[in-house]
Order: structure tokens, then sequence, then C-alpha cells
């Protein structure tokens, strides 16, 4: 029990390393909190930056939870043990203690716990799988995925109930939990000050954004807009 709390904690440290953030900072020059979506995660880094900085950010997001997990298997810790330290890497990138505790959304770090585990367990794949199905094919259809994601989230738990132990699929709604807390509870932004508290929880549930318009969404403020803010006028 002791070494699944030092995992725990060491997993939500680990979560916490604000990659997105960092290589923005050390790469450009710029707070992405204050660009585009305002989100400290592989998605707004990739639009804010490049695509050759975002990939291996994104994959290191990744990477907090599929190791951890991996850890928790490799000490013999149950599979709804090495669910919640991934669970703990989700919560440390979500609301990071070197960040003020305001972060990313946690998808590219719970991809990781959901991609690693059918491998490293006995177990059914099919909650990953309705995951990923989700995902990806939401994905392509939709070309966004904050409503497919969402909905692989909210199908684990649902898959998992037929298959697997009742502490496994409460740990896979403790991830559904985190997932739609973390997008309920976002900054609101100047943008939506217009926007109703019905609407705006709406916005955030299906789409995690404050407005509907997805591209003024993304592109709220550029490092393009922020230079030529600086030019003499006139």
């Amino acid at each position: 029990m002791a070494l699944w709390f030092v995992l725990i904690a060491g997993a939500y440290l680990f979560g916490s390393v604000p990659t997105a953030y960092l290589v923005a900072k050390l790469t450009r020059g710029i707070d992405l909190r204050q660009f585009g979506t305002g989100q400290v995660g592989g998605g707004n880094l990739w639009r804010m930056t490049s695509w050759y900085l975002a990939l291996p950010a994104g994959l290191f997001d990744l990477s907090k939870g599929l190791v951890m997990v991996w850890i928790a298997q490799l000490v013999d810790l149950s599979l709804a043990q090495q669910i919640m330290v991934g669970l703990a890497a989700i919560i440390g990138h979500n609301w990071p203690v070197f960040l003020g505790f305001n972060g990313g959304r946690g998808v590219g770090t719970a991809i990781g716990v959901i991609l690693i585990l059918p491998f490293i367990n006995d177990m059914t794949p099919w909650a990953s799988v309705a995951f990923f199905s989700f995902l990806v094919a939401g994905s392509v259809i939709l070309r966004s995925s904050a409503l497919p994601v969402l909905a692989g989230v909210t199908a684990m738990p649902i898959v998992s109930a037929f298959y697997e132990p009742v502490s496994v699929t409460l740990a896979f709604a403790a991830i559904f939990l985190v997932i739609v807390i973390r997008r309920l509870t976002a900054p609101r932004v100047a943008e939506a000050i217009s926007v109703s508290r019905k609407r705006l929880l709406f916005n955030r549930l299906l789409f995690d954004r404050d407005i509907m318009d997805r591209k003024a969404w993304m592109y709220r403020v550029t490092p393009e807009d922020k230079e030529q803010s600086k030019l003499p006028k006139g």
C-alpha cells in the first residue's frame, strides 16, 4: 500500500512537468497560456509553433501515463491500482503544481494509460478498443478530437462493466470524471463573457471550448498578433 501511494505521488509530479509550456518558452520565448486556446498541451503548441516541436512534446505527455502504469505493473500492483497511478499522472498534467495548478486537458497522458493497459495485463482489450474506435473514427469524421475523446472516455467504464471487476470499471470512470471536470472548470476567457453559463458548460463539455466558433477559439491570439500589436501606430 505504501508503495502504491509513493507511485501515485511520483506519477502526479511526473505528470505535472509542463512539457508543451517549456518547449514553447525555451524555443520561441512565448507563454502558451497567452496564445491560441490558452491550453498548455500539444495541440496548442502545434498551432502556435510547429509540428516538429509539438510531436515530441506530445509523445512525452503520452509517456507520462504509459511509463507510470508500466512501473506500477512491474511492482505487481493490481490492474485497478495501475489505472489509479495513471490517473495521478493525468491529474498532474491537468493541474500541475509547477504551473499554479492550471495545465492541459490530459488527453495525451490518458491515451498513454489506455494504450498500455491491455498489453501488460491479463485483461480484455475491449475498453481500450472502444476508446480508440471513438477517438479515431470521430476525429476523422468531425475533424476535431474534443467530442470523440468525450465519447471514448464515456464508453470505457460502460464496456469495462461487462468484462472487468467493479474496481477496474470504477477506475475507468475516474478517468472519465477527471477529463470532464477539467473541461468544465477551466477559467472563462474574455471572448465568452456574454455566453450564458448553461451554454458555456455545454460548449465545454462537448467541444472543450468556451465559444462555438472553433477557428476563432483556436487562434484567439497568435504570436504574429502580439508582434503586430508592438508596432508603432500611424
